[in-house]
């Protein structure tokens, strides 16, 4: 006996395979993520805690209000730091603690700078569900601004791509 299957049982069970695909995701480890958390415990006393969003918005451009406090993304290739090549470290654009060293950057094709590896005790990380499966989001451990997404197809040796907003950066020549 052949058994048809309609349209809707076909999506019904797409929808199904990709919702149990989106559970399983999960692109950090426990150690990694309680490192981030100790990360973040280290700036709790901080100013830029203390800061209201009417304080964000007066010190961040529209853009980058737009990505650091209310986790937006950026267009790809609108940023200047994605063909920034000089030896440097850059910096949270919101409070200016150093995340990644320029040793670290690297083209990945995206549109957006990317990194494989962040400088110690600067990021914070936390799940994103906004999307149909589990991405890591990160941000600046000091003063939780979001910064970008982190993913596991990065080089060696992390094999990491910490993919940044570029209006969440700014960029100190060495």
């Amino acid at each position: 006996m052949t058994q048809t299957l309609s349209r809707r049982a076909l999506l019904l069970t797409g929808a199904a395979s990709l919702g149990l695909a989106a559970c399983s995701i999960n692109s950090t480890s426990e150690a990694a993520d309680a490192e981030n958390e100790n990360n973040e415990d280290r700036y709790a006393d901080s100013k830029w805690r203390q800061l209201t969003e009417a304080d964000w918005k007066a010190r961040l451009s529209a853009a980058a209000y737009g990505v650091m406090r209310k986790e937006g993304t950026e267009r790809p290739f609108t940023s200047d730091l994605n063909n920034e090549a000089r030896t440097g470290t850059y910096h949270c654009a919101g409070c200016d603690l150093p995340l990644f060293s320029s040793d670290t950057k690297f083209d990945s094709g995206t549109g957006w700078p990317s990194f494989f590896d962040v400088l110690p005790g600067a990021m914070g990380t936390k799940p994103d569900r906004k999307l149909i499966y589990v991405r890591t989001e990160y941000h600046c451990a000091r003063c939780l601004s979001h910064q970008g997404h982190v993913f596991e197809d990065g080089p060696a040796p992390t094999g990491l791509r910490y993919c940044n907003n570029g209006v969440a950066l700014t960029f100190r020549p060495a």
